[in-house]
């Protein structure tokens, strides 16, 4: 089975959205690109791109969809976001472990961040995921 190893998301910004990923969840910086960094929890990387349209083959929007992380303390994740320009864009949901067949959300709370990309975040962590 091939395994995910990056999300990307493309900003104007790529050290403001890079240290705000930094700060809020600890991530570490691994290396630099040709137009962005890439950031880690050890796990997956989140390469910080700058949008760059028109150049060829390059992508014309900012972000992604969203990127879910999996935290220690909801609260406390929630209020460094706010704390580093983010916001929280629902209260806290109802969020544990169930079975695969049952319908359910994987996330507590949902935020922004630099350049409003979406921000899952939770204690519980996503189906098939350790």
């Amino acid at each position: 089975m091939a395994r995910i190893k990056h999300i990307a998301i493309r900003t104007h910004d790529v050290e403001k959205t890079a240290s705000f990923y930094r700060e809020a969840f600890g991530l570490t910086q691994v290396g630099e690109g040709q137009s962005g960094v890439y950031l880690t929890d050890g796990y997956l990387n989140i390469a910080v791109l700058k949008l760059r349209p028109g150049l060829e083959g390059e992508p014309l929007k900012l972000g992604v969809d969203h990127v879910g992380f999996q935290v220690d303390d909801v609260e406390a994740t929630v209020a460094n976001i706010q704390r580093l320009g983010g916001k929280a864009l629902t209260r806290g949901a109802e969020s544990h472990e169930r079975s695969a067949a049952e319908a359910q959300s994987y996330f507590e709370v949902k935020c922004l961040g630099p350049d409003e990309q979406v921000i899952d975040v939770s204690s519980a962590g996503w189906i098939g995921t350790r």
